[in-house]
């Protein structure tokens, strides 16, 4: 069972977002029987729903038997053990879910220690809401209950194992850095790619520098960082980097974990911001990336805007090939800025007019050319 909120947010962007979150549980491996969206003008305080909802969630899991809640905003710990004493279900918010999900799909030593690090750093402040069964057991007045005393010792615990996970991945930090300023003195010019999850970043990937990036038409189907060499078409040599994928309401703790990921951005001489044309969300999407990129201090940097996916918007089979397709979006007069190109990264259309365009971004950059 799914739930959102439509809160200041207007009923089509709510219906986006909680498709979103469907098809988030559906990574996960939920299966959803159920969804529901609340209008209110800010989460209940107890509940996050309305009493009227929840009587509603009551009823729904009567007929559906439902067993574990979503809940698409991060819910404070009191409302997460509220819902799951009323609903007698399991109950998890979007962050949560979506830390499941990084935790399945880590595959690399560095992607786990920050996936481990961020659900560390998520579970830290609702630790009490685990052992409110014990806290009836003793307690008051010159006693300590037993509750209370494993609460704590948890409590340190995992506060000792935040801190060795953050000098575990602060000394990924540091080699990272290292790495790029071997880069640096190189002079080899770094192209990093960046979009929402599942906007064709691998693909295109695999596409340009026949690389071998696992690819799946799923969110979040990689998540850990792949660099790869190119010659463009002026012979310059680049470095072509893919990273985590973003998305809305991206965890905090994911993006103080993944730090020194998401710090090889800040060394790219131009950003491809790639954006699924074919997502009936688009543009709330490459807002949500650009967002993103400005807490990340990225605004300003060169960017190149990609619109993928191109070969999924052409109906009744009048466009077949690459030209007629670059024709067809070219006549739409969809595309008035000269950094902004149209492709099919898994067809493989409009790559050579993207590379030309990379390659003019970097002219007076500091290059490498083959000789």
């Amino acid at each position: 069972m799914a739930v959102a909120h439509k809160g200041s947010r207007g009923k089509q962007s709510a219906e986006n977002s909680i498709e979103e979150l469907a098809q988030l549980a559906g990574a996960a491996g939920a299966d959803v029987v159920g969804r529901v969206v609340q209008q209110l003008p800010v989460p209940s305080h107890d509940f996050y729903v309305g009493k009227g909802k929840l009587e509603e969630l009551l009823a729904l899991k009567d007929d559906s038997d439902f067993s574990v809640l979503i809940l698409d905003d991060e819910l404070t710990p009191g409302q997460q053990r509220n819902l799951e004493e009323a609903l007698k279900v399991k109950v998890i918010d979007r962050a949560a879910l979506i830390l499941d999900i990084f935790a399945k799909r880590a595959r690399t030593h560095e992607g786990r220690l920050q996936v481990e690090l961020a659900q560390h750093q998520y579970l830290l402040p609702r630790l009490a809401g685990q052992w409110r069964h014990l806290e009836r057991l003793g307690g008051g007045i010159g006693t300590r209950g037993p509750g209370e005393s494993q609460l704590e010792t948890d409590r340190r615990l995992i506060r000792r194992k935040i801190q060795h996970l953050k000098k575990q991945t602060e000394d990924i930090r540091k080699h990272r850095a290292l790495y790029r300023q071997r880069r640096q003195k190189s002079g080899i010019p770094v192209v990093a790619l960046v979009g929402y999850t599942n906007a064709g970043k691998s693909t295109l990937l695999n596409a340009l520098c026949q690389a071998d990036v696992y690819t799946d038409d799923r969110l979040f189907a990689t998540l850990d960082p792949t660099t790869r060499r190119l010659a463009l078409p002026g012979k310059n040599v680049v470095l072509f980097t893919d990273t985590v994928g973003f998305i809305r309401k991206l965890p905090p703790t994911i993006i103080s974990a993944f730090r020194a990921t998401l710090e090889e951005l800040s060394e790219a001489s131009l950003l491809l911001h790639l954006v699924d044309l074919s997502s009936p969300d688009a543009a709330e999407q490459c807002q949500a990336v650009e967002d993103i990129l400005g807490e990340l201090g990225l605004a300003d940097r060169p960017r190149i805007t990609v619109l993928n996916k191109i070969d999924m918007l052409l109906s009744g089979g009048q466009v077949r090939d690459e030209k007629s397709a670059l024709d067809y979006f070219s006549a739409q007069g969809v595309s008035a800025d000269e950094n902004t190109v149209h492709i099919s990264a898994v067809k493989g259309w409009g790559l050579t007019g993207l590379l030309e365009l990379v390659s003019k971004n970097l002219t007076g950059d500091s290059a490498v050319y083959l000789t």
